[in-house]
């Protein structure tokens, strides 16, 4: 079964968790493949060709491993494709293309149409087109309709991507456990344990 890594907005497959995911399964004899979702570019970001890409990259069954944008992909991806077996959420970005329409940048993205941005790849500024949100607002209505084994893992002093957006996708489902840690969005601080309880949720998922 594959394991896939999906990385966040404005980041990339060498993303500091991707590659502590990587490792981490690595020494216990599991690959995992961190994608690169910078399609079809960084300028031109769709959330669109990313749930393609991703669906592309499935062979057989897979578990789908997300952070925040790349969260919300995975989610957008499983509800599409029975052949996730399971998703591993690190602060999903619920709800994206609403929340983001609240930014005080929002106005000046939508009527310039470009957002500047810290590339984290790269460290250097960025931009982003408008058509980001327009796509994401065809696709991003809800909730996604997940029906596989889900472990979310969010940070209560997250900023970002508030945490009651994964407290109301959890909630009522029990299929989805929902870790809440002392941290913020990136959760580099939580790495050890975000590693150590997607390996054991992992574990049972791809035991016969």
């Amino acid at each position: 079964m594959k394991i896939l890594y999906l990385h966040g907005f404005a980041s990339g497959p060498l993303s500091k968790k991707g590659v502590a995911f990587e490792q981490h399964f690595a020494a216990r004899g599991t690959a995992v493949e961190r994608m690169n979702l910078r399609v079809p570019s960084f300028e031109h970001l769709r959330l669109s060709a990313m749930i393609e890409t991703v669906l592309a990259a499935i062979a057989g069954e897979a578990i789908v491993i997300g952070s925040s944008l790349g969260g919300l992909t995975a989610a957008r991806v499983a509800e599409r494709d029975d052949r996730v077996r399971a998703l591993v959420l690190l602060a999903p970005a619920f709800q994206l293309a609403s929340r983001w329409r609240e930014l005080p940048e929002y106005e000046t993205w939508r009527t310039t149409g470009w957002r500047e941005v810290l590339d984290y790849t790269t460290g250097a500024p960025a931009k982003v087109d408008f058509g980001f949100i327009t796509d994401a607002e065809a696709i991003d209505v809800g909730y996604p309709d997940v029906r596989v084994p889900t472990l979310i893992l969010h940070g209560t002093r997250d900023d970002v991507v508030p945490i009651d957006r994964s407290r109301t996708f959890a909630a009522g489902k029990p299929h989805v456990r929902l870790l809440e840690l002392d941290d913020g969005h990136e959760l580099v601080d939580s790495i050890p344990r975000l590693v150590s309880e997607a390996e054991a949720f992992v574990r049972v998922i791809m035991t016969p």
